[in-house]
């Protein structure tokens, strides 16, 4: 009778276990979604403000994207992510410098880095 209810509690703490497991994970991926949606969307911005030569508000923009793909990689370490983060940091690199062609077309092409995974 006792080894039937041990079975019983070892049966119910292995299921929890492979039921919850993925829904943590489902969690994490969520929050890098989250993050890599929002470096997505201001770098979108950062190159819009950048095609009209307004260096400053690429800037503001690449670096509240730069935030949430840091947030995303740290969630995930996709090595997309990765590589978007090393253009986003280029990207501000030369808007700082007011070279807003070159920065526009630096974060420009991040964008498709920090959508990979999505």
């Amino acid at each position: 009778m006792q080894t039937a209810r041990w079975r019983g509690v070892v049966l119910t703490g292995v299921m929890m276990g492979l039921i919850g497991a993925p829904i943590g994970a489902n969690v994490t991926f969520a929050a890098a979604n989250k993050h890599q949606a929002e470096a997505v969307d201001h770098a979108k911005e950062a190159v819009a403000h950048g095609k009209q030569g307004h260096a400053d508000a690429l800037v503001k923009h690449a670096e509240t994207a730069l935030k949430h793909a840091e947030g995303a990689m740290a969630d995930t370490k996709n090595p997309h992510v990765a590589e978007g983060i090393k253009g986003l940091k280029d990207g501000i690199e030369h808007g700082k410098a007011g070279h807003a062609d070159v920065a526009t077309k630096a974060v420009e092409n991040a964008i498709p880095h920090l959508s990979e995974g999505m």
